[in-house]
């Protein structure tokens, strides 16, 4: 691991250099397909991820300050050191997943546009994006997992700030990185075979899935914890429980319409 990518003549923070290179390939696919497959507004698309990264980076943000609260110094907050470092670091993934979601629809409502029609399509980007971030953690050494001595344990090295170095760790970040990928790839075939308008919450209970098991086996602090499980593992639960819901709903729906559309017209004239 290197919490900076070293090119010489200066260095760049690895973590969040493997977050824009996420977004950057995301970007890439998504804008390919709108362009050579789907046709759609690329514009559209553009403005909807404005708002969704907005709301990605203060609800990321926001979350971690609520399950850090305690942790904190805010009697030293005015201080150059201590403000810059918590605006600089501590970000929860499903905080900024949550308001992203609620801002892309806020946006599409100002700029009348149909979120749905873009989400539905290209919910593959999120885990996609999120991999290469969770790549970026194992750099940084952050959201490291629990002491472990099988394969493939990780040993983060003295220098490292954030994982306790010189001891064997099992590598959730890389592992929960390739599970996003193989989510991704598997939201991905359902688009392009056009086998399901319900990407998103497919990625839902996909990842809330992922996450809630992984959860046991992270050893970093500022988690939160409530009833024996942690807040990722609260909110992964409701969002395997939202998605389903949301698959069902509009499942029923469209039945419940159905009949409806192939009834016959009743005749208003009597014989």
């Amino acid at each position: 691991m290197s919490m900076y990518l070293d090119f010489g003549l200066f260095k760049i923070p690895a973590y969040g250099t493997m977050i824009a290179t996420g977004v950057i390939v995301a970007n890439i696919i998504v804008i390919l397909l709108i362009l050579l497959r789907d046709h759609k507004d690329i514009w559209d698309f553009v403005i909807l991820e404005g708002f969704g990264l907005l709301g990605g980076i203060i609800g990321s943000k926001l979350l971690y300050i609520i399950v850090s609260f305690d942790d904190i110094p805010w009697d030293r907050i005015g201080e150059p050191e201590v403000l810059a470092t918590l605006i600089g670091g501590g970000f929860v993934f499903y905080g900024g997943l949550i308001l992203a979601v609620i801002m892309v629809f806020i946006g599409a409502h100002f700029n009348k546009i149909d979120a749905w029609d873009y989400l539905s399509n290209y919910a593959f980007a999120i885990p996609l994006a999120h991999g290469f971030g969770r790549i970026g953690c194992f750099l940084a050494g952050c959201c490291y997992g629990v002491p472990y001595h099988g394969p493939l344990a990780v040993v983060f090295p003295e220098s490292s700030i954030i994982a306790p170095p010189g001891i064997e760790l099992f590598p959730v970040q890389i592992v929960e990185a390739c599970c996003l990928f193989v989510i991704s790839i598997i939201l991905f075939l359902f688009y392009w075979f056009r086998k399901t308008n319900y990407l998103l919450p497919m990625y839902f209970i996909l990842y809330g899935i992922v996450r809630f098991v992984l959860e046991y086996y992270r050893f970093d602090e500022y988690r939160g914890k409530f009833l024996s499980l942690y807040t990722s593992q609260w909110i992964s639960i409701g969002m395997i429980a939202f998605g389903i819901g949301w698959i069902i709903y509009f499942v029923v729906k469209k039945y419940k319409k159905e009949p409806d559309e192939n009834k016959p017209e009743e005749n208003d004239s009597e014989e």
